[in-house]
């Protein structure tokens, strides 16, 4: 425990905070949300928050890692952070006990379409990028670009031998998501089914499951994000994939 304390108390340079800095302002000034909003989602003091932004003190790693969880970004793209010792090249038995070597495959940028919750016509997309975290042993997915950005999440990857498919899984708060998908096509797309909670009036949630597709961000040269409407340049591109998942049988709703 000690020396995980240490691994993720570690700071960042002065170089690297500044970099991480300036991420931070452009995704904040991008989607027009408050520092306030952004401590509260990361869990940190706003006073935290501000010290570090404007250089009063250097980022830890694990102050940065909790603003990756609540922005769905990847703020260290130019730091190199040491891999602890405890940490390997195989994920945990529970995600499946897969090497990272052999699951590079998965590593990728998408495009994450389902149907939207609030009107029945319209697509929702998102971006989400697939990544192997040293600092856990295993592939993360992090969610970006989405219009309800409170929602965007951070979640693990379980590629488990026996059944074939992958698992985005998300637990918060004994709270859990659960994505599960085919292997990738020969295009590099995944489909299957959403299990989740529909936001309602007030604090009202309703369990629900959808079809949802990925498709890799190379595949769409000019991709719609956000609620994609009927009269969206994408928005039959998006439908055929969501249709693709039943059609071709990704995935079965049965009738009550």
């Amino acid at each position: 425990m000690q020396m995980q304390d240490k691994f993720t108390d570690k700071q960042l340079s002065d170089e690297q905070s500044r970099e991480v800095a300036e991420t931070i302002r452009e995704e904040l000034a991008r989607r027009r949300i408050s520092r306030q909003a952004l401590a509260e989602q990361a869990k940190l003091s706003l006073s935290t928050l501000e010290k570090v932004l404007g250089g009063r003190r250097p980022f830890t790693l694990a102050t940065t890692v909790r603003l990756e969880q609540a922005l769905g970004v990847s703020l260290r793209k130019s730091v190199v952070v040491m891999t602890p010792p405890a940490a390997s090249d195989v994920a945990p038995d529970s995600l499946g006990s897969y090497a990272h070597r052999a699951v590079t495959w998965l590593e990728d940028v998408y495009i994450t379409l389902r149907p939207s919750f609030g009107d029945k016509d319209a697509i929702f997309a998102y971006r989400t990028e697939i990544v192997w975290e040293p600092r856990v042993s295993s592939l993360v997915f992090r969610e970006g670009e989405r219009t309800d950005a409170a929602y965007e999440h951070t979640g693990e990857v379980a590629v488990p031998h026996q059944s074939g498919f992958i698992y985005l899984v998300i637990i918060k708060h004994g709270q859990h998501r659960v994505i599960t998908v085919s292997r990738p096509t020969v295009a590099g797309e995944m489909y299957g089914i959403i299990s989740t909670l529909r936001a309602g009036p007030g604090s009202q949630l309703t369990p629900i499951a959808a079809p949802i597709a990925y498709v890799p961000l190379r595949n769409v040269p000019k991709p719609s994000l956000g609620r994609v409407a009927p009269d969206d340049a994408n928005h039959a591109l998006y439908r055929g994939h969501l249709r693709r998942t039943i059609d071709e049988s990704f995935a079965l709703f049965l009738p009550g």
